[in-house]
């Protein structure tokens, strides 16, 4: 199996050197969000849930969580023009261990994220942010657990639909919405009611809330411990359900 993933990722990593422009581009919105609404909210610093007096502190975990989705969760559209050759086909009849097919293309996409994220982070302190280094790379475990459970919901989903339109289709009716309740941007505190109890049966709220409490420091509290089980138990089924996509090719 790690032989198998070894090469894989090999493979990918080949393939996103010489075409950088993905995640190029995927840098461009998180970004823009840094510099052009992060400073919106610096007046909103003692307003509760806020950061405690640095709103940075709030507003960036909600920003790398939005890029940890939208950078694994469009992956699936590589694999798709591979299964539709039989390249993947050739590859799974060839004895390959499925899962190290799998984590070979995940790894690759667990290794951009966490390079967008150091970017991101290394721009937000130039803008102000105040963190403690041990939250910091705590939530880059969070964040690389996260995307191994995104990028295999994302090619286990493409090799089920086989189709690049419906790919996209279901994955924006799930992302946009599966975002807006977890609270990103803003804090869940000033929610009504109803949208609160909304949110709460929203996973990925769950992990903007750990990746918030490991940049406030609380690395043992229950949002911690909660969005990391949450996040562990995601990337678990994922992978289950990815292998048995990979299985399913010619099928």
């Amino acid at each position: 199996m790690m032989s198998t993933a070894w090469v894989i990722f090999q493979r990918s990593m080949r393939y996103t050197v010489s075409n950088p422009a993905w995640v190029v581009t995927g840098l461009l919105q998180p970004v823009l969000y840094l510099v052009l609404f992060g400073p919106l909210l610096s007046g909103l610093n003692d307003v509760q849930g806020f950061g405690g007096g640095n709103s940075w502190r709030f507003f960036v975990p909600g920003l790398l969580v939005q890029q940890c989705v939208f950078a694994a969760v469009f992956v699936g559209f590589g694999v798709l023009a591979e299964a539709r050759s039989g390249v993947l086909d050739r590859m799974r009849v060839s004895g390959a261990s499925q899962l190290g097919l799998l984590l070979g293309r995940i790894s690759r996409d667990v290794l951009v994220v966490l390079a967008q994220a150091a970017v991101l982070v290394l721009g937000a302190v130039a803008f102000g942010l105040r963190a403690p280094a041990g939250g910091i790379l705590l939530t880059f475990v969070l964040l690389a657990v996260f995307a191994v459970a995104m990028s295999a919901v994302s090619y286990a989903l493409a090799l089920r639909v086989r189709s690049e339109g419906a790919f996209g289709q279901i994955v924006n009716a799930f992302t946009l919405p599966s975002l807006l309740l977890s609270g990103v941007l803003l804090p869940l505190t000033l929610a009504p009611a109803w949208l609160a109890v909304v949110a709460r049966v929203n996973p990925l709220s769950h992990v903007v809330d750990a990746a918030r409490g490991l940049f406030a420091g609380q690395t043992t509290g229950r949002p911690v411990l909660v969005g990391s089980t949450v996040a562990l138990t995601a990337a678990v089924l994922a992978l289950w359900f990815g292998v048995r996509s990979v299985r399913g090719i010619s099928k």
